[in-house]
C-alpha cells in the first residue's frame, strides 16, 4: 500500500527544492514559446468580434488575405470536422458562425510569416453586424430567463419554519467579483503536421486529453492521431483547462491546411479579452438563530454569471453550493443555485472551483451573527462547528475526518490572537482615521472531482539497465511542484537518490484519457500511479534478486546503501542490469482510481469527495477611513497537509494561494462596459497582487498533526486549492475595520472585492444608516 513505512533513504517528506528551480532563475527552462521554430513556420492572429451580440450579415476578409506576409486565412467554412472547442455541452465555438454571442469572440484567424504580419492583418477584416440586445449582468439574464441549466437546490428540513421559529434572525447580501488568472505564460500552441495527416501540438495546458480531443474532433480525426505534449506551463490556476482547446485547435487546422508548422501566442491585452474568468457571484442569506449563536437554519441563494455558453459552470456552480456551509453545520438549510446566461465571455475554472464564492458567504454570515448579538466572530465561529452528532453536510455526507476545532484552537495559541483582539480593541478607540480589524476563519475544501469518473490517474514508469528511471504521468507542471512530489514517491519506492529519476514531458501518447491537473488532485491521482507502477517493476526486482542468490522474495530489500537479499548485497544499478539479462520487463504503466466517491446529482446527495483539506488563518488589517485604502499588517496559517510529500513546495503552495486570495477579495477588479466590452484587460488597469503587498509579518506553517484517514498517497493531503480560501481572514478582518469606523452603526454592506472605493461606500453606507 502506498500509505506503507517508507523506505530507508525516505524520498518523500523531504524539503527539496522544485525540479526546475534552477532552471527557472537561470532561465533554461523551456516553455512553448522557446522551443525550435522549423523553417518556415507561420504566426498566427485571431480577428475578434466587436460586439457582444449579433449576427454576422458579412464577413470580408479580402483585406486581410492581400496584407503582405499573409498566408492563409481561416474561418467557420474552412473546418474540416466540427466547429466545437467545448468540454462536453458542444456550444463552444472555434469560430463565430452566423452569430457572435460575446465581445472578444474569435471570428476568423490569420497566418503570415511574422506574428506582427499576422497581428497588423488581423485588424483589417470587415464584419458586418445585425446589432442583438446583450445580456450583461446576473439580474438581466435572470429577468430574462437566460440560463445555462434550471436552477438547483440542496438541502434538508423545513428551513421557513426553522427561519420563524428562531429567536433571532439576520439576512444580507454579498456581492462576490470575478478574477482573471494573469498566468505569466499567456496562451500558445505550435501545431507540427506530421505523417499521414497526423498532428502533433504543443499546449500550454492543464488538460491534454480534453485539448487532444477538441484538435481531432476540429479536424475530423481520431484522437489517436493527435498528439498533444505540455512539459511546464508558466502558471495555469484553471485558465488552462478548457482555454486552450481553442488556440490548439486553431494552429492545428492552419498547420493542417498549410502543411507548416504554426504557432500561436496570445498577447496579453489579447488573452484576458478571450479567454473565461472566474464566476462572479451575486448571493443573499437568511440566518436563525438563538442567543449564543448557534444557527437553527440556513437559507443561501447563489446567483453567477456563466457567460455565453457552459463550459464548466456546472460542476463550478455545484462546488459553490458544496461550500456554502465551509466549516459550519447547519441543522436546517436550503442552498439555492442560479446559473445565469450572459453575452459576456463564458466564465471557467478557477482557482478554488466555485468553492472561494460559497465560503465567503458562510463566513460573511458568521460575521452579521456576530455584529447582531455583539459576540467576538470567532466564538460563533467555533459554536456552529461540524461535531459529533452534528456531522452531516447538506448534501448527506458524513463529515468524518474533522480536524478543524484542534487547528483553530492551535492557532488561536499560536498567533496570540486574544491579545492581539483586544490591541485592536483598544487602538479603534483611540485612533479617528485609521481603524484596524482583525479574523480568524478556518477552510474545509473537499478533495475529488465532483465528476466522479475524472479520478482517475495514469503513470508510465520506464528503468533502463544502468539503474536510471523515467517518469511519466498524466500530470502537468504549472509551476506548482508535481512533478518532484511524484518523482519523490518513485523514488521512494526503489531507495534511490530523487536525481536518478528523469521527468519528461507530459504526452498523450504516453499516458491517455488523462484527468486535468486541477481540483487539487495532481499528486493524488498521478502520485499513486506512478507508484503502482514502480511497485510493479520493484517486485519484478525483487524476483530476480531472489531467484539469483537463493532466497525467498520476503528477504529482499530495497535500502539506500542497495538492495540486500539475505546475507547478500547488490547495487541497484547491477541488479537492473541483471533483470534485463534475465528477459524481465523494467517498463510498467500504473493506475489509480479514486475510491469510495460517488454522487447523485439530480439529488444532489452522496459523498462527492474522498477527503477535506482543513487549515485556517488570522488576518489583521488597518484601513484608512479617508481614502479606503488598506493594509494587511500581519498573517498566521496552520494549514493540514496530511503527511507532507514535500513541506517545502508544499509551504510554496500555501503562500502562493493565500496571496492569490487576497488579490481576488481585495483588488483584482473586472470591469465591463455597457456594451459588454472588458476595460481591465492588462495589468495597467488590472491589479494582481504584489512583492509589496505580502504583509510584512506572515507566519505559516503546516500542521505537525496532520495524517490523512484516507489511504492516500504516504497518507499526504492535496495542498493545491485549499490555501486560496485562508484568505477570507483578510476579507473578514476588513469587514471588521470598516464596522469600527462607525461603531453604533448597523453591520456594512462591504462587497468584493473589497477596494478603496467599495470600503469607502461601505463606511459612507454605515453613516447615512447612523445618521
Amino acid at each position: 500500500m502506498a500509505d506503507r513505512e517508507t523506505t530507508g533513504l525516505d524520498a518523500v517528506s523531504r524539503p527539496l527544492p522544485h525540479d526546475s528551480a534552477r532552471a527557472h532563475v537561470a532561465g533554461r527552462a523551456l516553455y512553448t514559446d522557446d522551443m525550435p521554430e522549423a523553417a518556415g513556420m507561420l504566426h498566427g492572429a485571431f480577428g475578434l468580434s466587436e460586439m457582444a451580440h449579433a449576427k454576422i450579415l458579412n464577413l470580408d476578409l479580402a483585406a486581410v488575405r492581400a496584407a503582405q506576409g499573409v498566408v492563409a486565412v481561416f474561418s467557420a467554412a474552412d473546418i474540416p470536422g466540427e466547429n466545437d472547442v467545448s468540454p462536453f455541452a458542444g456550444d463552444d465555438r472555434l469560430f463565430a458562425g452566423d452569430e457572435v454571442i460575446y465581445h472578444g469572440q474569435a471570428v476568423f484567424l490569420v497566418v503570415a510569416t511574422s506574428l506582427q504580419a499576422a497581428r497588423r492583418a488581423a485588424k483589417l477584416g470587415r464584419i458586418e453586424y445585425e446589432k442583438l440586445p446583450p445580456l450583461l449582468s446576473i439580474e438581466a439574464a435572470l429577468a430574462a430567463q437566460s440560463v445555462i441549466e434550471p436552477a438547483q437546490i440542496m438541502g434538508r428540513g423545513d428551513v421557513a419554519a426553522a427561519l420563524a421559529a428562531a429567536s433571532r434572525r439576520v439576512k444580507g447580501t454579498l456581492e462576490i467579483g470575478g478574477q482573471d488568472h494573469f498566468y505569466l505564460e499567456g496562451q500558445i500552441a505550435i501545431a507540427t503536421p506530421q505523417e499521414e495527416g497526423r498532428m502533433h501540438v504543443l499546449s500550454s495546458t492543464q488538460h491534454p486529453s480534453e485539448v487532444q480531443h477538441s484538435v481531432a474532433r476540429v479536424l475530423g480525426l481520431a484522437d489517436a492521431w493527435v498528439t498533444l505534449e505540455v512539459r511546464r506551463m508558466g502558471g495555469g490556476f484553471g485558465g488552462k483547462e478548457t482555454q486552450p482547446a481553442l488556440f490548439a485547435a486553431a494552429a492545428a487546422l492552419a498547420a493542417a491546411r498549410t502543411g507548416r508548422q504554426v504557432k500561436i501566442r496570445a498577447d496579453r491585452d489579447d488573452d484576458m479579452v478571450m479567454t473565461g474568468k472566474r464566476h462572479e457571484f451575486s448571493t443573499v442569506y437568511e440566518a436563525g438563530f438563538d442567543e449564543s449563536g448557534n444557527i437553527q437554519a440556513m437559507s443561501i441563494k447563489l446567483a453567477s454569471r456563466c457567460g455565453c455558453t457552459a463550459d464548466l459552470s456546472y460542476s463550478i456552480n455545484d462546488r459553490a453550493m458544496f461550500h456554502a456551509d465551509n466549516c459550519y453545520f447547519y441543522p436546517a438549510v436550503k442552498i439555492e443555485s442560479h446559473r445565469a446566461k450572459t453575452n459576456t465571455v463564458s466564465a471557467t475554472a478557477f482557482r478554488g472551483f466555485g468553492g472561494p464564492q460559497g465560503m465567503i458567504v458562510a463566513e460573511r454570515a458568521m460575521d452579521h451573527i456576530a455584529h447582531e448579538l455583539g459576540l467576538d466572530p470567532l466564538l460563533v465561529r467555533q459554536r456552529n462547528l461540524y461535531g459529533p452528532g452534528r456531522d452531516v453536510t447538506p448534501y448527506a455526507m458524513r463529515v468524518t475526518d474533522n480536524v478543524a476545532p484542534e487547528i483553530i484552537a492551535e492557532l488561536v495559541d499560536s498567533s496570540d490572537y486574544e491579545a492581539r483582539r483586544a490591541e485592536v480593541a483598544a487602538w479603534n478607540e483611540t485612533h479617528r482615521i485609521v481603524k484596524k480589524g482583525i479574523a480568524l476563519t478556518p477552510v474545509k475544501f473537499g478533495i475529488s472531482f465532483t465528476t466522479t469518473h475524472l479520478n482517475q490517474g495514469g503513470a508510465l514508469v520506464n528503468i533502463y539497465a544502468d539503474g536510471s528511471i523515467l517518469l511519466n504521468h498524466g500530470g502537468t507542471e504549472m509551476g506548482q511542484g508535481l512533478m518532484i512530489k511524484v518523482a519523490q514517491v518513485v523514488a521512494d519506492v526503489f531507495a534511490v537518490p530523487v536525481e536518478m529519476v528523469g521527468i519528461s514531458s507530459t504526452r498523450t501518447d504516453k499516458v491517455p484519457n488523462t484527468s486535468a491537473t486541477a481540483a487539487s488532485s495532481g499528486s493524488d491521482l498521478n502520485g499513486m500511479a506512478a507508484f503502482d507502477a514502480a511497485e510493479t517493476i520493484r517486485r519484478r526486482l525483487a524476483g530476480v534478486a531472489a531467484r539469483h542468490f537463493g532466497v525467498a522474495e520476503t528477504d529482499v530489500r530495497f535500502t539506500q546503501a542497495g538492495v540486500r537479499a539475505g546475507a547478500n548485497w547488490i547495487a541497484f544499478p547491477d541488479l537492473c542490469r541483471l533483470a534485463y539479462l534475465n528477459r524481465v520487463s523494467l517498463s510498467a504503466t500504473g493506475f489509480y482510481a479514486t475510491p469510495e466517491i460517488h454522487y447523485d446529482r439530480k439529488t444532489h446527495a452522496g459523498r462527492p469527495f474522498y477527503y477535506f483539506a482543513y487549515g485556517a488563518a488570522v488576518a489583521e488589517v488597518a484601513v484608512d477611513t479617508l481614502t479606503g485604502e488598506h493594509k494587511v499588517l500581519a498573517v498566521d496559517i496552520l494549514h493540514d497537509v496530511g503527511k507532507s510529500l514535500n513541506p517545502a513546495i508544499d509551504l510554496g503552495q500555501v503562500e502562493g494561494g493565500f496571496i492569490q486570495g487576497m488579490g481576488w477579495l481585495t483588488t483584482e477588479e473586472l470591469v465591463f462596459d455597457g456594451q459588454g466590452r472588458l476595460l481591465t484587460h492588462a495589468p495597467s488597469t488590472y491589479k494582481i497582487p504584489t512583492a509589496s503587498d505580502r504583509p510584512a509579518r506572515m507566519e505559516i506553517n503546516l500542521w505537525a498533526r496532520g495524517r490523512n484517514a484516507e489511504p492516500t498517497i504516504h497518507r499526504s493531503k492535496a495542498v493545491g486549492e485549499p490555501p486560496f480560501m485562508l484568505a477570507n481572514a483578510v476579507f473578514c478582518a476588513l469587514t471588521q475595520a470598516v464596522s469600527a469606523a462607525v461603531p453604533e452603526a448597523g453591520f456594512p454592506r462591504l462587497d468584493a472585492p473589497a477596494t478603496p472605493e467599495r470600503i469607502l461606500a461601505a463606511i459612507a453606507g454605515l453613516r447615512v444608516g447612523h445618521g
